[in-house]
């Protein structure tokens, strides 16, 4: 049987440990006074941030939170039993050696989990309305607890093991909130050696240069560790390092981890991660905004503004009704239910998105009063239209994040905004978002910069194909659960909606950790208005010899999907998902196709021959141009979490899917595929564009080009992954272009290169134009007439963005 330790039995460090350290001691007149300065002060400030202020502890939903917390934490007391190696029985932290990385990384990672656990009795103790606030007993086991874990494991004579993660950034942060928290109860001695752990781990060098795993969130995470290190420790100059080292985050970068002035946000060299990494940094620079704010070591670095831009051009495009979209969330979206931690959150999209909504009204506070208001608006919005997943019900949003959600909300002066429409096209991460009234989408894809997907630490094993093309979308009243629902470990992970793939079968983790993947491929991209758009993606598969081209156009109620020149020597069957609906675990949705309504059962399976149009219920619509043979299918499909990561959830869940596919079957040579998506029309809708024959021009549809007309609309793209003459386009070289002609004359023309290896582009349209009204600096001469030319100079150093051309037609 263990026994509990008295936290006196680790008193063992001399307070001749705190000069060495250079730390004042709460017994020495130093301290004393201290208390009235600024690290006081600060100390109040993070305490607030963590706990919250301007709330009742006995209204909901903090009532009900304060009483979890206490629940919880009482469990946690309860269990705890420090021994040789764990803290608590389930977290053993000791490192016997193990024979594999992902073990080592797990002990590391079970020492992050009790510094958390500690967090929590804190909380606990500190918080109102818990039950536990102010036990003396509970305070006396925290600080065993973090007498113990200093003893055993986190001290300044320990050699790091597993993650790095874990020692520099996850523990240190929770241990220092707790000695914040617990300050007035800490000995000087204890202070001394917590601290003198944390620079050990810690150390100025680890924000010495811009690089590695001190980059972009990671690098503000590394500031907050030693910001509050100095608050913690009476400072100056460790506060001071961190305030300075937080300015390589803030300009926009050109490569590499960091936003980019198109709003693009990366982490991990090559991975998009507005949604994961990129909340991790806004809530930590909001965080530190905050704590800092009014203080002798304020951040008044003047390119903070653009983290203050980037919430409407980073974020706001991927936040969707409360959601944030998995396309730029990268391993997380694997990250279900936990295999050993029962009191682990369920993460999804909506779960994942309410954070990102809580550090925007936090970074306000920071913004201009303009600023501020707007974003309070926005995020009022998002709040009020989450039905799926009501965010003041959010388990996962601490008690903090609820009183500022909960702030806007109440707030009778904020007016909530609408979502926003149009297209932002992130040719900094191959990423494009397409929003419309009613809803929204995404695609997503890989090139030589950008990665198929990530994986690592054992977390999103079968993400392979994430990259090749995956078109996401949500409703504004519907399908806004198609992620969140358990999608990730029962979809087919070789039949990801929008994507091409062979299904040749692939290892767990196949193309390695890390965004190691990325293929070798350059023209990816596209050219946009802003309100419409024509993208391409030409496809390698992950460790196959499938090769695609793959194009979008992005119109007002549809997005024209093509495929052409698809090809594989692989010897399997290679197919490109049209969708692959998850109607969860009833599946109870309709299927109409040519008017006639398909089998309800599972499974089900057809080959619909001819087929010009089809229909789900309740989701939307899809049209064939000139009819088409798609296989269709239901299937109720089990899977756990544990088969997409290693640390999660045995648990078999089940889930039914509505999938349509094209099959080009074994080797194809040169496959095609088109096909119209209209997210939240009806069947008549559907059935009437299909009968509009006229309605859409598939201009090309070849390995050469491929291009729509869409004359109703003022609409023509063409992506030339060869130069050549397509419609009434003639381009000289490989680009894309989108034409978009308005009803009083004129006509804007969007052209990119996203091969970004044009130093010279000469186009043709033949279409009589009076004028060009506008034009950047790129466009080298235009020539008007009977048709009108364009000749580009060097675009190379354009990185794929569109050239604007404004001209009068003739």
């Amino acid at each position: 049987m263990t026994t509990r330790w008295s936290r006196r039995g680790f008193l063992t460090a001399s307070t001749a440990t705190a000069v060495a350290f250079g730390i004042s001691t709460p017994s020495s007149p130093a301290v004393a006074a201290a208390d009235a300065d600024e690290f006081a002060t600060l100390r109040a400030k993070w305490r607030t941030l963590i706990l919250g202020e301007g709330f009742s502890p006995t209204a909901e939903p903090f009532k009900s939170r304060l009483a979890e917390l206490g629940t919880t934490a009482s469990t946690l007391y309860s269990s705890m039993a420090p021994a040789s190696g764990s803290l608590w029985p389930d977290l053993v932290y000791a490192d016997p050696e193990p024979d594999t990385d992902q073990e080592s990384y797990g002990y590391s990672g079970n020492l992050n989990s009790s510094y958390n656990r500690l967090g929590t009795l804190a909380q606990a103790y500190c918080q109102q309305g818990t039950g536990l606030t102010g036990d003396a007993g509970l305070a006396d086991a925290i600080l065993t607890g973090l007498d113990h874990l200093h003893s055993e494991v986190y001290n300044a004579s320990q050699t790091r093991y597993g993650n790095w993660y874990s020692w520099q950034i996850g523990a240190p942060q929770a241990l220092l909130d707790v000695c914040v928290l617990m300050y007035d109860q800490l000995s000087a001695t204890q202070i001394a050696n917590h601290l003198a752990a944390v620079d050990h781990f810690v150390p100025d060098s680890a924000v010495a240069g811009y690089s590695g795993t001190s980059t972009g969130a990671n690098r503000v995470d590394l500031c907050r560790v030693l910001a509050l290190r100095g608050v913690v420790g009476a400072s100056s100059a460790k506060i001071a390092l961190a305030r300075d080292a937080l300015s390589p985050v803030f300009p926009y970068v050109t490569s590499g981890d960091g936003l980019y002035t198109d709003g693009s946000f990366i982490q991990h060299t090559s991975v998009p991660y507005t949604g994961s990494y990129g909340s991790v940094m806004l809530g930590g620079l909001g965080m530190l905004f905050a704590l800092l704010a009014g203080s002798s070591w304020e951040v008044t670095d003047a390119n903070r503004q653009i983290v203050f831009d980037a919430v409407e051009n980073a974020w706001a495009p991927f936040l969707y009704n409360g959601l944030i979209m998995d396309g730029v969330a990268g391993r997380a979206i694997s990250r279900g239910l936990s295999a050993t931690d029962t009191k682990q959150i369920q993460q999804d999209d909506h779960l994942r998105g309410h954070p990102i909504l809580a550090a925007i009204v936090l970074l306000g506070q920071g913004a201009s009063t303009t600023e501020n208001a707007r974003w309070r608006g926005l995020v009022k919005g998002w709040l009020q239209r989450d039905y799926y997943s009501p965010p003041m019900s959010n388990p996962s949003i601490g008690l903090t994040g609820l009183v500022r959600l909960k702030g806007v909300l109440d707030d009778t002066s904020v007016t909530a905004i609408a979502e926003p429409t149009g297209h932002r096209l992130f040719t900094g991460m191959a990423r494009a978002a397409h929003r419309r009234p009613g809803w929204a989408a995404s695609i997503s894809m890989a090139d030589r910069r950008i990665t198929y997907y990530e994986t690592g630490n054992g977390e999103n094993l079968r993400g392979w194909h994430t990259g090749s093309g995956m078109l996401y979308w949500w409703g504004d009243t519907f399908a806004n659960g198609q992620y969140s629902d358990a999608f990730w470990p029962t979809v087919d992970p070789y039949r990801l909606p929008g994507t091409t793939a062979s299904r040749l079968a692939l290892a767990d983790a196949a193309g390695g950790d890390w965004g190691a993947s990325l293929p070798d491929v350059n023209w990816v991209g596209g050219a946009t208005d802003g309100q419409g758009a024509a993208i391409g993606q030409y496809l390698k598969g992950l460790q196959s010899t499938l090769m695609a081209k793959k194009s979008w156009f992005c119109l007002d109620d549809t997005i024209v999907c093509l495929g052409a020149g698809i090809k594989c020597t692989d010897g399997t069957v290679v197919e490109s998902t049209i969708e692959n609906r998850n109607l969860g675990p009833t599946g109870s949705h309709s299927f109409t196709v040519d008017g006639t309504t398909k089998s309800a059962t599972y499974p089900w399976s057809e080959t619909l021959t001819g087929a010009t149009w089809a229909h789900i219920g309740g989701m939307g619509g899809y049209v064939f141009p000139g009819g088409a043979t798609v296989k269709a299918l239901r299937e109720a499909r089990d899977g756990k979490w544990s088969d997409i990561n290693k640390g999660g959830s045995t648990t078999v869940l089940n889930r039914k899917y509505l999938t349509m596919y094209v099959d080009h079957g074994t080797n194809p040579t040169n496959g095609t595929y088109a096909y119209l998506l209209m997210p939240g029309a009806t069947a008549a809708q559907t059935q009437a564009r299909a009968a509009a024959t006229s309605w859409l021009t598939v201009l090309a549809n070849t390995d050469n080009q491929q291009g729509v007309s869409v004359p109703s609309l003022g609409f023509t793209g063409v992506n030339f992954w060869f130069g050549g003459t397509v419609g009434d386009l003639v381009a000289s070289d490989p680009c894309c272009v989108m034409i978009s002609e308005k009803s009083d004359g004129t006509a804007v023309i969007c052209v990119s290169d996203p091969m970004r290896m044009r130093t010279g582009l000469t186009l043709t349209w033949n279409r009589a134009v009076s004028a060009v009204t506008s034009k950047p600096s790129t466009v080298t001469s235009a020539t008007t007439g009977s048709s009108l030319q364009l000749t580009f100079g060097d675009l190379t150093t354009t990185v794929g963005v569109t050239q604007k051309i404004t001209v009068k037609l003739g």
